[in-house]
């Protein structure tokens, strides 16, 4: 009996293979192993060319991958879904209302982690109390408040939006929209910056990052963080802090003056709009110091290939002293924000010209679904229905809250068939299925001109949705789901 010990070095790879003791009289030579654990045979083994101990190749289609289980978790009312995103404060997740389905989304603070950034506490404190008293379309929207006290977390539940300007403007070609798509944009814009500063709020942080864009193409502004409440005692609007991003701040802010706090958000709307049409910003500095350096001087460059009435509206806005600078009513009455609007290709599908930018699909999915899905797959009767729709890229924003429609709209929900319907979020092509939908028509006394009366699908299976709304009722008397 042979023993051999020691490194073996394959010559092909180069790896070195460290052999415990091994009895050769266990091998006979053949690569077919018998009942014994050795080998049976004639053949004798090249050990210089194989190993005894090696890494083997395996084919992508030999690898069984598991999938961890998504683990439901219910805040209040609400059914906890995947991360949209994560600040200096907290983080932000999807979640949906167990009862209307509605979706919408969670502001997750951790008290400690606010002590730690100055100013943390009274800055969520103002925001929370600010957005209280706000009740604008182009303005987000606060649902509720909620506290944990023995986790010493802040759950802030908001409207749903579908991503932020800075990441659309990600997918844009040279990171830039089309001068009609701006338009819409910075008219939304304008519209909730007048309503702001009508109710004495200032922003003080107006950025693509802090616009928020729906499904339906509406614009939110959102983070009131650093903004600040006016006295309405104060003869003028003067402010005398900013804590905004360096890149949106005025002249009079980088020179440490006081300053207009109205005109101090029409230079981060105008800061904005030029970086929405050229995909640039008018200032640049290596550092914060140089970039205020060239703010104070209020010098930029407008691309050639901008259009003089745009040329005109960002000068104006972009004025380096705020005296003559525009105010928003300047704004409204400027040729370039008075013109009209693209309209819509065709109304009917909610279609827009071809070379608008949009959000991937994957990004509008409801992630709270496969939460449910992995919870309540036992359910029997709905079995079949809950993979497909897992996998579906079906917009499920406006569908999901049909039941607030119909209890404060007074909406009439029609179940029944319907061709041709291209809205809701559908997939492309499925516009010609014919399909069981809910479909939510407005009443007569309550219609709209005809040119605009568009009945909403807001459901294209009533099964699933039924489904899904069985499964929630389950939570509450669930063991295994979590309860926050």
């Amino acid at each position: 009996m042979t023993e051999a010990v020691g490194f073996e070095t394959d010559e092909e790879t180069g790896l070195e293979f460290h052999k415990e003791p091994i009895k050769w009289d266990n091998f006979s030579g053949d690569d077919e192993e018998d009942d014994d654990g050795g080998f049976d045979g004639e053949e004798e083994i090249n050990w210089k060319q194989q190993p005894p101990f090696f890494f083997q190749r395996l084919d992508s289609d030999e690898v069984v991958y598991k999938v961890k289980k998504k683990k439901c978790k219910l805040v209040g009312d609400f059914v906890m879904g995947d991360l949209l995103g994560e600040g200096s404060y907290g983080k932000v997740k999807e979640v949906m209302h167990c009862k209307t389905l509605q979706r919408r989304a969670v502001k997750i603070l951790k008290k400690r982690k606010l002590r730690r950034i100055p100013n943390g506490e009274a800055n969520v404190e103002r925001e929370i109390n600010l957005l209280k008293r706000l009740c604008h379309p182009n303005v987000i929207k606060l649902i509720d408040v909620m506290y944990n006290d023995e986790k010493q977390k802040m759950y802030i539940i908001l409207e749903y939006c579908l991503s932020g300007l800075q990441d659309l403007l990600q997918f844009a070609k040279e990171n830039m929209f089309p001068v009609w798509q701006s338009h819409r944009y910075f008219t939304q814009l304008i519209a909730g910056l007048e309503y702001l500063h009508g109710q004495g709020i200032i922003h003080k942080d107006i950025k693509p990052g802090n616009l928020l864009l729906t499904l339906e193409e509406t614009i939110k502004i959102t983070d009131f963080g650093v903004a600040e409440a006016l006295d309405p005692f104060n003869p003028d609007d003067t402010c005398h802090t900013s804590q905004g991003s360096p890149v949106f701040q005025p002249p009079e802010v980088a020179n440490g003056e006081s300053f207009s706090g109205s005109k101090l958000d029409v230079w981060s709307s105008g800061v904005t709009l030029f970086n929405m049409t050229t995909g640039k910003y008018p200032f640049d500095g290596d550092t914060v110091f140089l970039l205020f350096e060239n703010i104070a001087k209020g010098e930029f460059v407008i691309p050639d290939n901008v259009d003089e009435s745009l040329s005109s509206l960002l000068r104006g806005m972009l004025h380096v002293d705020q005296n003559h600078r525009f105010s928003i009513q300047d704004i409204k009455a400027h040729p370039w924000f008075k013109k009209s609007p693209v309209q819509l290709i065709s109304k009917r599908s909610n279609r827009f010209p071809d070379d608008m930018v949009k959000m991937p699909p994957e990004r509008r999915k409801l992630s709270v679904l496969p939460y449910i899905i992995n919870q309540f797959t036992h359910d029997s009767d709905s079995d079949e229905d809950y993979d497909e729709f897992e996998h579906s890229h079906h917009d499920f924003n406006n569908e999901t809250a049909f039941n607030n429609y119909n209890e404060e709209n007074g909406y009439e929900i029609i179940v029944g068939q319907d061709v041709g319907f291209g809205g809701g979020g559908l997939d492309e092509g499925s516009s010609r299925r014919t399909e069981n939908r809910v479909v939510v028509q407005q009443p007569a006394s309550q219609q709209l001109p005809s040119n605009n009366n568009k009945q909403l699908v807001v459901q294209h299976d009533q099964q699933r949705v039924n489904w899904i709304r069985r499964s929630i009722r389950k939570f509450p008397n669930n063991s295994f789901c979590r309860q926050s």
